[in-house]
């Protein structure tokens, strides 16, 4: 298994397959996504994507190394504990997880100078630690394979 996030994820060999598999992974959460709240995230992300098409990868790839520093302490924790399965670990830190990757994306989103995507991340927001959390299960999934 690999020693850091970084080393797994952010290799100049896999980091295209990476990209392709978080926007994918994005892709179906949004898709599984339900009721009224469902409903105004996927318009919310048709809209993004309508806007741009494209703009998902784009800012996977644009963000991945963040993301990645966001959670390396976690990895690095996961791999001090002898850990296995990042899969069933992530969500134990599903709190600390959430708000590193929103740190990322707050960031990200209020240097923006595109005011559509601004609304459109601000009216997501609010929902965004929630959603985020349920992601983790299936993004610590796509870690292992990497990582393995």
């Amino acid at each position: 298994m690999a020693d850091t996030l970084k080393e797994a994820l952010l290799d100049s060999s896999r980091r295209p397959n990476v990209v392709t598999d978080l926007a994918n992974l994005i892709d179906e959460e949004v898709a599984g996504k339900g009721g009224v709240s469902g409903t105004v995230i996927k318009t919310g992300y048709g809209a993004v994507k309508k806007i741009k098409p494209g703009i998902i990868s784009s800012a996977v790839d644009s963000l991945l190394d963040d993301f990645v520093a966001a959670l390396e302490p976690i990895f690095a924790d996961f791999k001090a504990s002898g850990g296995s399965d990042f899969g069933a670990y992530l969500p134990t830190r599903a709190d600390e997880a959430s708000d590193a990757l929103l740190s990322v994306t707050d960031a990200r989103a209020e240097k923006s100078s595109r005011e559509s995507i601004k609304k459109v991340y601000g009216k997501l927001r609010p929902k965004g630690k929630e959603n985020v959390e349920e992601a983790l299960p299936r993004l610590g999934k796509l870690i292992d394979r990497y990582a393995a």
